[in-house]
């Protein structure tokens, strides 16, 4: 799953889609770096971010724990998806009585959807060509 680097930081892997995240936590500040950029400038959305610091509002870390991560592949989504993931599994490395809030939360969960495969004879994955009855 994931190992402790140095005392004090644990380090944690998130996916989601075809993005992979690698998280490192810390006791801090609230510093929060994805890509060496600051997370609002990572993700420009509002929604985004929100969907990244739940981990942290369940445990009620805003503003005490240090977060870096990098993260590449996927879209902007699957990589929020994939920080969530990786942030919660290295918070519950961080303290371990953590895991019945994160477990609750469904933050520990992997999602597993990806998208669907396009099939041959057909113009996606699903959509078939148009039926010609004559």
């Amino acid at each position: 799953m994931s190992i402790t680097e140095a005392p004090g930081v644990a380090r944690a892997t998130g996916r989601r889609k075809n993005a992979v995240a690698v998280v490192r936590v810390r006791s801090g500040v609230g510093k929060f770096e994805i890509n060496k950029r600051e997370a609002r400038a990572y993700l420009c959305r509002d929604t985004l971010m929100m969907l990244v610091q739940q981990p942290l509002e369940a445990l009620e870390l805003m503003g005490k724990v240090d977060i870096q991560a990098s993260v590449h592949g996927g879209g902007l989504t699957g990589q929020a998806g994939a920080l969530r993931h990786g942030l919660a599994r290295a918070l519950l490395l961080h303290d371990v009585q953590s895991r019945p809030l994160l477990k609750r939360g469904g933050y520990l969960t992997r999602d597993p959807r990806c998208v669907e495969r396009k099939k041959y004879g057909q113009p996606k994955a699903r959509k078939r060509f148009q039926y010609s009855k004559r």
